[in-house]
């Protein structure tokens, strides 16, 4: 909530990515940007361009959003990035809000989170 509180709604997704991850480090969580994701189809690793924005503690899949509203297909796509990753959290949280309360959605798939 800092970066939001620090900066606003209406920058770039990447700001608030960089910001969210320096944020991140100074609370002593390790996290990774822009991490990889392939997608296996029929037994063949197909490196397609996807990306994790930020994977928190090796756990914890943040995709990040700077748009006005959030749309069923983004939350299908944190959905489609919990499977293809394995993983099974995921936070969406979308800074263009006034109030990021707002922004933030959960994820769970699975029972992995246990």
């Amino acid at each position: 909530m800092r970066v939001h509180t620090e900066l606003g709604p209406g920058l770039l997704e990447s700001t608030y990515q960089v910001c969210l991850q320096h944020e991140l480090s100074k609370a002593g969580f390790q996290s990774e940007a822009q991490v990889g994701l392939p997608v296996f189809y029929d037994g063949v690793r197909l490196d397609l361009g996807y990306r994790i924005d930020l994977l928190v503690e090796n756990l914890v899949v943040v995709e990040l959003k700077s748009i006005e509203a959030i749309a069923p297909v983004h939350q299908a796509q944190v959905l489609s990035y919990l499977k293809l990753s394995g993983k099974s959290l995921a936070l969406l949280i979308n800074f263009n809000v006034v109030h990021l309360k707002d922004g933030i959605r959960r994820f769970v798939n699975g029972t992995g989170w246990r």
